[in-house]
């Protein structure tokens, strides 16, 4: 039995993390920290998690928490993970990390996106990316996940084949990817209320979202070179999911059945790649609650443009589900543990 601490567990990811883990049987779940919330019993917050009524949300004291648990699940705002990561680390742990603190290698990168210095920048060729389907070996052997941001996620599992075989021109990439608002996080924001949301669809932090330099990193790595990419988000009026269409030249002439063949090649034993008939399109339906990354293939014979469909759900998938998935990796256990049947229901 291995034992959990998740700090930061009123927030969506975090609550994302309780609610899976629920169905773990191979883990204990110690503690989970909460600033707000401190000294109120999870299920007080999350009702829901009746299971929980054990637990209390305490304070992030590091002195404290660190004798508590194997593993360590980081849910916090970007920017505050480094501190905890680091002493976490120094007591011998193993550290899962959900925000943007250690994907990104270039500390100076990191700092000109997320407008903060990165105060242990050794750390960060340390850390995995924690994507299982292109670095489940170095996983294995990790004790610093940096868990891949939601949108990237949509993004290079689609794309990946198709860069490490050449078969697209890399400077002709653009992304176009809408959200459900819980992508937000769980705050008090004017644009994040119902009546802002509802009714609505709009594009923001155009060509400047954070997770462009992520992108492009783990995009550059596959390639061999430095590859920038034209990446726009848009705000979708529901709770959760990503739907990413992207658009690529092709170097050489191929269809549409040759292109999800290569997809079908590259994650055939992949538990949770799911590439789509030709003539299928993946929707957020098929992702909702789930850790699978859907995703489809269309060759514009007229154009000679590439257009791949993916679709996860942002907390799972492209956050708490993967953060799963790599500690179930890191401890041995069967991958797929507690994350096979997670549908929500419409």
């Amino acid at each position: 039995m291995f034992k959990v601490f998740i700090c930061g567990g009123s927030g969506y990811t975090g609550s994302e993390l309780l609610r899976i883990l629920a169905l773990h049987d191979e883990i204990e779940i110690t503690g989970v920290t909460s600033e707000k919330s401190a000294g109120m019993a999870v299920n007080e917050l999350f009702p829901a998690f009746f299971i929980y009524s054990h637990l209390k949300f305490e304070n992030l004291d590091i002195d404290k928490i660190k004798k508590k648990a194997d593993i360590y699940f980081l849910a916090l705002p970007h920017g505050k993970s480094q501190k905890i990561a680091a002493s976490l680390l120094e007591a011998g742990k193993k550290v899962i990390d959900l925000s943007a603190d250690f994907r990104i290698k270039d500390a100076s990168c990191y700092e000109k996106w997320y407008k903060t210095p990165h105060l242990f920048p050794s750390l960060l060729n340390d850390a995995v990316y924690g994507l299982p389907e292109i670095y489940r070996e170095k996983i294995k052997n990790a004790s610093l996940i940096a868990n891949p941001g939601c949108y990237p996620t949509s993004v290079i599992l689609p794309l990946y084949p198709f860069i490490k075989k050449r078969i697209i021109e890399i400077d002709s990439i653009v992304v176009d990817s809408k959200s459900g608002t819980s992508g937000a996080g769980r705050k008090a924001e004017v644009t994040l209320n119902y009546c802002e949301v509802n009714e609505d669809f709009r594009a923001y932090n155009v060509a400047k979202h954070r997770h462009t330099p992520e992108i492009e990193q783990e995009l550059s790595f596959a390639f061999g070179g430095f590859i920038t990419i034209d990446f726009t988000t848009h705000l979708l009026p529901v709770n959760r999911g990503i739907l990413s269409t992207i658009y690529a030249k092709l170097k050489k002439k191929i269809s549409t059945k040759e292109a999800l063949e290569i997809l079908k090649e590259t994650y055939e034993n992949e538990p949770f790649v799911k590439v789509m008939d030709e003539g299928q399109v993946p929707s957020l339906k098929y992702v909702k609650g789930t850790n699978y990354c859907y995703i489809g293939a269309v060759v514009n014979e007229r154009t000679d443009r590439l257009i791949l469909i993916s679709t996860i759900d942002n907390l799972v998938k492209g956050a708490s589900g993967q953060a799963i998935q790599n500690m179930n990796i890191i401890c041995g256990i069967e991958e797929t543990k507690a994350l096979k049947s997670l549908a929500l229901t419409p």
